[in-house]
């Protein structure tokens, strides 16, 4: 078809040209299995599920998730589509959401029309076709989603569940009713696109140090009590956090909840702009980089409301201890609540953090124990008190408050009730830790 032909047939109708043979994303696909239950996934980013259904779903807010079950028990099975995502949408709800708008083409056009008379002719063109781009496009959502109800023994059945946009990694704890049995199966599916500052390997095992609690307690009570900046001649934000566990703990803990952060691009600096112009929320908007050890922090998670402004975020580095056979992280916690102008940095902004850091620090104890993600918690000192009555500052001039301790978490393989530490004692007005309620 010559580009003439194609330009023509753009400008006198809807064109709708969805690639559902193209399936590359597979090559990323994730399986997981028992005996008798065969389970695969994979999240699409936006270019992906662009060509596959010709339309941008992320723009309204819509992420496919494809998924194959394989029964091989000799009873029915079936999937909770609940568990993959509570607000789905079903394969014609997030077809008519993506529907060419046949009144809105109409009026923008037709005004057109009428600057310039001669494409009058060319408005039934587009009426028509469009309904008929909005019928196909029914049909391929419908025929690729997921089906529910029942899956037979022995069969399978495989097709996309419409779900919510996530970047980066997308969490997912897919359920399967197999006769009086519900099976889980635990996902943490990569999205390409985004773009994140890379985390380092794995230290290699000749430099790794294998410690005991009381080595443990003793090495984190001596590690500085904050963050520096990158000469390393001024505090930050102190490092009240402690993380163990490999990294396939850390998706499963924070993975749900926590949304990874973009590097600090032209891009994202120009998202960045956006948001806080219009007060919008930027669910992936970057950290600045603090540093221990002489190095920026190798992971940065965060939470974000429904404004750039405020947001929960976490910074972790990499250590080279080993407790009970499990990488250990030192880290920072932090709630920003709001903004203000500082000379202090580039943008002549920065975010304004909640001057009480421990309630950062134990939010996230509370939300990880919650999920039956931590089998230990506790405290160590290290940190400092610093009262509210006489505060220290971090780099941006931000007050802050704490007891002096860190918070000491040991991430669990399975859920589990979570025991604590024997040094779980803290200073200042807060109590022993105790066991959590589960």
């Amino acid at each position: 078809m010559s580009k003439l032909t194609v330009a023509a047939k753009r400008l006198l109708t809807v064109v709708y040209s969805p690639s559902p043979e193209q399936r590359p994303f597979l090559d990323r696909a994730q399986t997981k299995k028992t005996d008798a239950l065969e389970v695969t996934a994979v999240a699409l980013s936006d270019p992906e599920a662009r060509r596959f259904f010709g339309v941008r779903l992320a723009r309204k807010g819509i992420q496919p998730v494809w998924i194959r079950v394989v029964n091989r028990t000799d009873g029915l099975a079936r999937l909770e589509l609940y568990s993959v995502d509570p607000l789905y949408y079903t394969p014609l709800e997030a077809a008519y959401i993506n529907h060419f708008a046949l009144g809105k083409r109409l009026l923008s056009f037709g005004l057109l029309a009428w600057m310039f008379l001669p494409l009058l002719p060319v408005v039934p063109f587009k009426f028509f076709s469009a309904r008929s781009a909005n019928r196909r496009m029914n049909a391929v959502f419908k025929e690729h989603g997921f089906s529910s109800g029942p899956i037979l023994p022995e069969g399978e059945r495989s097709g996309f569940v419409f779900t919510t946009v996530d970047e980066g990694t997308k969490s997912l704890n897919l359920k399967i009713v197999s006769g009086q049995e519900v099976c889980g199966f635990g996902f943490e599916l990569t999205v390409p696109g985004l773009t994140v500052h890379s985390a380092p390997e794995e230290i290699a095992a000749d430099r790794r140090d294998e410690v005991d609690e009381a080595k443990l307690r003793s090495w984190l009570e001596s590690q500085p009590r904050c963050t520096t900046n990158k000469a390393g001649d001024a505090e930050g934000d102190p490092l009240n956090l402690v993380i163990v566990g490999d990294r396939k703990l850390l998706q499963r803990g924070f993975g749900a909840r926590w949304d990874e952060v973009e590097a600090i691009t032209l891009e994202t600096s120009l998202k960045m702009a956006r948001a806080f112009l219009f007060d919008a929320e930027y669910r992936y908007s970057p950290v600045s980089p603090l540093y221990y050890a002489g190095r920026m922090q190798d992971i940065a998670l965060q939470k974000a409301r429904a404004t750039i402004n405020e947001r929960i975020h976490l910074r972790l580095w990499l250590t080279p201890l080993l407790f009970r056979d499990q990488p250990v992280w030192i880290g920072q916690v932090s709630r920003d609540i709001g903004v203000r102008f500082t000379p202090r940095t580039w943008n002549l902004t920065t975010h304004r953090i909640d001057p009480d850091v421990d309630e950062a620090r134990d939010y996230v104890i509370d939300g990880l124990v919650t999920g039956g993600y931590v089998s230990l918690a506790g405290y160590v000192g290290g940190v400092d008190a610093a009262p509210a009555t006489s505060p220290r500052r971090n780099l941006t001039g931000d007050p802050y408050f704490t007891d002096g301790s860190r918070a000491v978490i040991m991430l669990s393989k399975s859920a589990a009730e979570p025991a604590v530490f024997s040094w779980a004692e803290r200073s200042g007005d807060r109590s022993l830790a105790h066991r959590p309620e589960r």
